[in-house]
């Protein structure tokens, strides 16, 4: 648990937070997440965005954005989640974890407000984002849990317009908090940053559980469709033996069918000292997990046509085809099943694909 002096809030972004209690000595804790920051007077938790101010725990960041941003869905990376899409992708600043090789650093790793460029009520994200045609919102760049309050609303407003909305998480959340974050999400992909405590704690200053635990009640207790990530780091989570006993864990507690992403590492942040992740890890990784029984398994970051296309489990037809963020082949009926052998592919798909391509197309929401 770490804690930071306040810096003055700005009243026009400080909205009452949720989930925390006051303590016999005087402090408060916040509830929303495995920290369980102990704030005196004048302090903020390692988050930097959730702070103490007289007697209660205040968001400092509602309705101030990082800026806003259209990418292909594939890019959160969902793959399964409404393909060929447009999302409306914005974050905040801060972040309740403190990992080392952080690639959005600049920005969950901010302790300056004037990083939020952007405001938008809820209502105005929700209004654009059905007006330049985007089917969902995502929630990224860094982690949504610590703006709950914002986040669960900006998910109202979007819902009521008929647009989705996605959490892009690393899943460090209570379990008081989980069910009213996810009962507002459409979607998530969840950063499984690696399967030992060690790396958790050495890396990123948390514990692994609470992210099983998170994994776990998204399968169990919602009708969320999740997919999960893991950036592989030369050294430090890409052995064999590791990759196989996270791919088996999934396998077990979560099936067959929910897809899992390992990424490539590149230097950032405090990590700089560590090479990039080579093409042949990540292959390696996924037909670890393959053999493990996962049907859904891909490579990102790099190049790779066979990795980041979705094969039907049924009789291995290539349902999606996929050259980076190009879709080019599409061999699911109007149910999202297998055109040749009729298997069921698991996910949210719609009876054609979304054709936005690989483009990112900033945008300012005060003007657009």
């Amino acid at each position: 648990m770490s804690t930071y002096d306040a810096s003055p809030n700005d009243a026009r972004y400080t909205v009452p937070g949720r989930y925390w209690h006051r303590l016999d000595d005087g402090r408060i804790q916040c509830d929303l997440c495995p920290r369980d920051c102990r704030l005196h007077a004048g302090q903020r938790g390692l988050c930097f965005v959730r702070a103490r101010e007289g007697d209660a725990m205040v968001l400092t960041s509602y309705g101030r954005s990082s800026g806003f941003c259209i990418d292909p869905i594939e890019k959160k990376p969902l793959n399964h989640f409404l393909p060929g899409t447009p999302v409306l992708s914005f974050g905040t600043a801060g972040c309740n974890l403190a990992c080392k090789f952080c690639q959005n650093w600049d920005i969950s790793k901010s302790r300056e407000i004037d990083r939020l460029a952007d405001a938008a009520s809820p209502e105005r994200i929700a209004e654009v984002a059905q007006r330049l045609g985007c089917r969902s919102v995502a929630f990224t760049y860094n982690d949504p849990v610590i703006f709950l309050e914002y986040a669960v609303d900006v998910a109202a407003a979007c819902r009521a317009r008929g647009i989705k909305s996605v959490a892009v998480t690393a899943g460090y959340i209570s379990a008081a908090a989980r069910p009213e974050f996810y009962a507002a999400m459409d979607a998530a992909n969840v950063d499984l940053k690696a399967f030992t405590e060690d790396f958790y704690h050495r890396l990123c200053g948390g514990h692994l559980q609470p992210v099983l635990d998170t994994l776990v009640y998204l399968k169990r207790e919602t009708q969320v469709w999740f997919e999960i990530t893991t950036l592989l780091i030369p050294g430090h989570n890409d052995g064999d033996a590791e990759v196989e006993a996270l791919s088996h864990w999934v396998m077990e507690q979560l099936g067959p069918d929910v897809p899992l992403h390992f990424t490539a590492f590149h230097p950032d942040w405090k990590l700089t000292d560590v090479p990039h992740t080579p093409p042949a890890t990540l292959t390696r990784a996924r037909d670890i997990a393959r053999r493990a029984g996962l049907h859904h398994v891909y490579t990102g970051n790099v190049h790779d046509r066979d990795g980041g296309s979705t094969w039907c489990s049924g009789c291995g037809t290539r349902l999606i085809g996929r050259d980076w963020y190009e879709l080019d082949v599409w061999n699911l009926d109007a149910r999202g099943h297998c055109r040749s052998c009729g298997t069921p592919c698991p996910g949210v798909f719609e009876a054609r694909p979304g054709a936005w391509g690989a483009r990112r197309q900033p945008v300012h929401i005060a003007t657009a």
